[in-house]
């Protein structure tokens, strides 16, 4: 991996919410449940789904309690993976036998706010990338670091919203970045689930393809703020 050009200039990013990491006593036990693929690594994608719509039907969730009960703090965006592209299909599952440590998960878990989660990536997405979870884990959060995250909060209360003036809110907040390089996932009620930000094989802001673009600039769009 192109790991020099992660040497960026820090920012400061505006996660709205304050979060305190819980304890991890144990890694979740991972099985695949899909064939491993590995790929030559043509660029990435850094997944950030909205966590208020993702909490909507689960504030009560035994499962989902560290990210969507409030005991830990509320959350905005929240880091869903880093995932390797392929030329024409997504690595994934590359033979590995090694897992996160409890103490790597835990230093992840405000940005990513499920032990299940933070493990699955490794397994599913980082093993393609990396020979080490920390290596893997490492370059994420460095790459959540660099960016600023413009208040969507304020955003969603604007008449008139839709999928391009996010992705443009967006490159606006972050130097370096086109709007074409950010893709807005919304639900079937056109709610916002997710950005996913694409990047070269150097770590460098890239266009999306079409499936990672996702809806139209002018499709309606609508942010939950979890209130």
């Amino acid at each position: 991996m192109a790991l020099a050009a992660l040497a960026l200039p820090a920012s400061l990013h505006a996660q709205a919410y304050q979060c305190r990491a819980p304890q991890v006593s144990a890694v979740p036990r991972i099985t695949p449940d899909a064939p491993a693929r590995v790929l030559p690594v043509t660029g990435y994608t850094l997944a950030l789904s909205w966590s208020p719509e993702f909490c909507k039907p689960r504030q009560d969730a035994r499962s989902h309690r560290v990210q969507c009960s409030g005991s830990n703090g509320r959350f905005g965006l929240v880091v869903h993976g880093l995932w390797p592209q392929g030329a024409r299909i997504w690595p994934q599952w590359c033979p590995t036998d090694v897992t996160p440590t409890p103490a790597q998960i835990r230093a992840q878990m405000c940005i990513s706010p499920s032990a299940r989660l933070i493990a699955r990536q490794w397994a599913k997405h980082g093993s393609c990338m990396a020979k080490r979870p920390q290596t893997y884990l490492n370059v994420t959060r460095i790459l959540w670091n660099s960016l600023r995250i413009p208040d969507y909060d304020r955003i969603s209360r604007e008449d008139n919203l839709t999928a391009g003036r996010i992705r443009q809110a967006f490159a606006d907040a972050n130097r370096g970045w086109e709007a074409d390089g950010v893709g807005v996932k919304l639900n079937e009620r056109g709610w916002l689930e997710e950005l996913r930000l694409c990047y070269s094989k150097r770590f460098r802001p890239a266009r999306c393809d079409a499936r990672r673009y996702g809806a139209a600039d002018s499709a309606p769009a609508k942010i939950w703020r979890g209130l």
